[in-house]
């Protein structure tokens, strides 16, 4: 069997060095993180898109935004075989460079208060994927969480229309269903929802529902698979098995090409057995290797995410 790389879309690896800035990704000793450098080698990872989360208890300002840029500069840029990914270019190059691709997100927009001026500076430092909300509502859109289940603001909708003019991926995690079709009707551009899965598998109100999904798809967005337990299945322990009917689901609605990964590592507590961080993914590699064939494992390990963003990150 040819090695497999894999990528993974979501990783909140920077908000813990945020708030323990002592932690190192290079190395660490502690066992503190989930997503770290030998682990993403033991993954034959290719790329890891590190999400900016400003948690509830810090101010909602581009202050923490713009620490955790620079913790992501120093930690993480700064190890030698970690490759920076903004262009589609940088994306296409990457499988079988021997270098591991960084890409940076944002997890929420509340921080920006509003000032597209904020996104444009996000962009020229990097960031290449927003996430509108986390789960509650804040100026631009209504969370998942949020009980009234509001749509897009008019402020909201301009930052769509900016990151499809900047060529910043719009993500669709988090959105209450309203916000979810706002975005989908007003993009020009495919989106992508990071750490979501299949409500129809797990009633679980961050999953998507089906005919989310069919609609995504259909507009050529991207669906990452996410390993949140609570977002898998509802009982416990949850298995690989159960990652694996979110997985199947998504391929019957016709997404077997536009199905990719966003782990929420580190942005969890518990995990899935024997998928706790990104040195276990060999076993979820090895369950989907006995339900599908090696390219199509190929697809949703690395290759579908890498083809999508050489086709739709910016020159």
């Amino acid at each position: 069997m040819a090695e497999l790389y894999s990528a993974d879309f979501h990783c909140d690896v920077l908000w813990k060095l945020l708030e323990n800035p002592s932690l190192s990704f290079e190395q660490d000793v502690t066992n503190a993180l989930d997503v770290t450098l030998p682990r993403l080698r033991q993954a034959g990872a290719v790329l890891q898109t590190f999400a900016i989360y400003v948690s509830e208890r810090m101010e909602k300002s581009m202050l923490p935004i713009l620490r955790s840029i620079d913790l992501f500069q120093r930690k993480v840029l700064t190890v030698p075989e970690i490759t920076l990914v903004r262009t589609s270019d940088e994306a296409a190059k990457l499988q079988g460079s021997g270098k591991i691709g960084a890409m940076l997100s944002l997890e929420g927009a509340d921080g920006l208060n509003g000032d597209l001026a904020m996104l444009r500076i996000l962009f020229a430092l990097g960031v290449r994927a927003v996430g509108l909300t986390w789960n509650h509502a804040n100026w631009a859109a209504d969370g998942v969480m949020e009980p009234r289940g509001g749509g897009l603001t008019k402020k909201g909708r301009a930052l769509v229309e900016e990151c499809n003019r900047l060529g910043i991926l719009v993500d669709v995690s988090h959105l209450s269903d309203r916000a979810f079709w706002d975005v989908l009707h007003l993009s020009s551009k495919p989106v992508i929802a990071s750490h979501s899965n299949c409500r129809a598998i797990c009633p679980h109100p961050r999953n998507l529902a089906d005919d989310q999904l069919t609609a995504l798809l259909a507009a050529g967005g991207m669906v990452g698979v996410t390993f949140v337990p609570q977002f898998v299945a509802s009982h416990h322990p949850v298995q690989i098995a159960d990652v694996l009917r979110h997985i199947e689901r998504i391929c019957e609605l016709g997404g077997a090409e536009q199905l990719m990964f966003g782990s929420d590592f580190d942005g969890i507590e518990t995990y899935v057995d024997g998928l706790a961080h990104p040195g276990e993914v060999e076993q979820l590699q090895k369950a989907l290797l006995s339900h599908y064939s090696e390219s199509t494992v190929a697809g949703f390990c690395s290759g579908n995410m890498l083809r999508f963003l050489a086709m739709h990150l910016p020159d």
